[in-house]
């Protein structure tokens, strides 16, 4: 981006980060600052604590008050807080704007980590009954933690930003990758970007277009996208939100734009909204968009919403509660076109380079332990394991049961005592999967201590319970295949 395609001239950019490094106006300097107490106030929008901790109105106090707590304050210490950045560029950059006979904020000036900014549009619920610009940009929002924290983290040399927004996702790609790419439809929201980046000292390439239309034929280590997934009649009003396709089509279109997106081994991860539809199965649906491409995925759903629920959502989100007349027209769209339900979740492809891909699509709503990006990354790895061994290759290979692992059981009590009903392993950490065993399956990951090759395993079980070793070969493979999948069992390779 050039110099003038940022909110601040360059200048005013240096001056703005030395004012919030001499100030401290970081996520550690807040937190010293107001205490737990207030910290944790902050956090449920209660500001009371928060004020009293910054009542003599210093330059970091002055900051909090502005840009945390959303008050008006007086000109002259807004002006000293933000020293050296003058106060008339920071008027014309509308990093702050006039109300009554004070100053507040124009922008989200956010801290950000340890030492970062994103500067973002201020969120419909600091500016009630103003309606969103037709390109609002949006901050740091649950939507886009949910994707910061499914990315798979490894060290790559490009990676890709589809649809960047206020820049944040782009500002964690540059922890890990040498050289960082963006785009975004919207003109304003590059603006903001380059601002972000220039504030935390990046150089991102910025390229404005519709979704990949800006990199076509070119290829990226990974590829991230939090896109304007809301599903429905294929309206569009606010450019964060909408695509302006009909339907879920957006998540459709970014799978199959894939495969000429990744290099060999590349991953592109992003967000999406899919309709359940009466009479289909959701799952079966959503894996149709990835045939053809040739390309491992796995999809997972983290939430599922009625129309209702949904739609009620996203007119909030804009500042639309009170229009009756748009959630009709919404509602009518789902009901015409059978939509039951409206899932969200998470698509992770990988161009793996072989021909028979990997396609998983299932429901993940538990809670899982953090980052869920390193998950995927141990899904991946297990896929390529599992692919170049065929049913000889497994029976071959030595298992341990994964660390932790817990067997539950429910039971009812009987004339003759404990019959036990149902069996269920459960992995208490990781991704929580828990999954239904018989016996002969119990026996064969308690068992599974990294001594014995799955072939010896099998045998000892053959014969305990009387079945021909080949036959109990051939029903086990598909399970121990399964069940390294999940990470109930890890193969043994020292």
């Amino acid at each position: 981006m050039d110099e003038h395609d940022m909110l601040l001239s360059p200048g005013g950019v240096d001056a703005l980060r030395t004012a919030l490094t001499r100030a401290g106006f970081t996520s550690n300097g807040i937190a010293a600052r107001l205490g737990p107490q207030a910290t944790g106030g902050v956090a449920r929008n209660d500001f009371r604590a928060a004020l009293r901790a910054t009542a003599d109105r210093d330059p970091l106090g002055t900051l909090i008050r502005v840009f945390i707590c959303e008050q008006t304050e007086p000109e002259a210490a807004v002006a000293a807080a933000l020293a050296p950045l003058s106060l008339d560029e920071a008027l014309a950059g509308g990093l702050v704007e006039r109300q009554g006979d004070g100053l507040r904020m124009g922008l989200d000036l956010e801290p950000y980590g340890d030492e970062w900014w994103v500067l973002a549009d201020v969120p419909a619920s600091a500016r009630p009954g103003r309606p969103l610009h037709a390109e609002h940009v949006l901050g740091i929002g649950g939507a886009t933690q949910t994707l910061i924290g499914a990315t798979v983290r490894r060290p790559v040399e490009t990676a890709l930003d589809l649809g960047t927004g206020s820049g944040v996702q782009a500002l964690h790609l540059s922890t890990h990758a040498r050289r960082v790419t963006a785009t975004d439809l919207s003109e304003r929201a590059l603006r903001f970007a380059a601002t972000t980046a220039a504030l935390n000292g990046q150089d991102w390439e910025l390229l404005r277009g519709d979704m990949v239309s800006p990199v076509a034929g070119r290829r990226f280590d990974l590829v991230v996208s939090n896109p304007p997934f809301v599903v429905g009649p294929g309206t569009t009003t606010h450019v964060y939100r909408d695509s302006g396709r009909v339907g879920d089509a957006i998540g459709a279109e970014l799978a199959a734009a894939a495969p000429g997106l990744l290099t060999d081994g590349g991953t592109m991860q992003y967000l999406a909204n899919w309709v359940h539809v009466a009479g289909e199965e959701w799952d079966e649906r959503v894996a149709g968009w990835f045939a053809g491409t040739g390309l491992d995925a796995w999809v997972i759903q983290r939430e599922v919403a009625d129309p209702m629920a949904y739609v009620n959502l996203w007119l909030t989100d804009v500042g639309h509660t009170a229009d009756p007349q748009r959630m009709a027209d919404w509602l009518d769209w789902f009901d015409a076109h059978k939509v039951e339900a409206i899932g969200f979740g998470i698509v992770s492809l990988r161009r793996a380079g072989h021909d028979d891909p990997t396609v998983r699509v299932e429901d993940l709503r538990q809670r899982v332990e953090a980052p869920l990006g390193d998950r995927v990354a141990g899904w991946f790895d297990r896929q390529d394991w599992l692919r170049v061994r065929d049913t000889d290759g497994l029976l071959a290979a030595r298992y341990r049961a994964a660390d932790g692992l817990q067997l539950r059981q429910e039971a009812t009590m009987g004339d003759e005592g404990w019959a036990v009903d149902r069996q269920v392993l459960a992995m208490p950490h990781g991704l929580r999967w828990t999954e239904e065993i018989d016996p002969l399956v119990l026996a064969l990951v308690g068992g599974a201590d990294g001594r014995l090759a799955l072939r010896d395993q099998l045998a000892l079980l053959a014969v305990a319970h009387d079945v021909a070793p080949e036959e109990l070969a051939e029903a086990a493979s598909p399970i121990v295949a399964h069940l390294v999948e999940r990470g109930f069992i890890e193969p043994v390779t020292d």
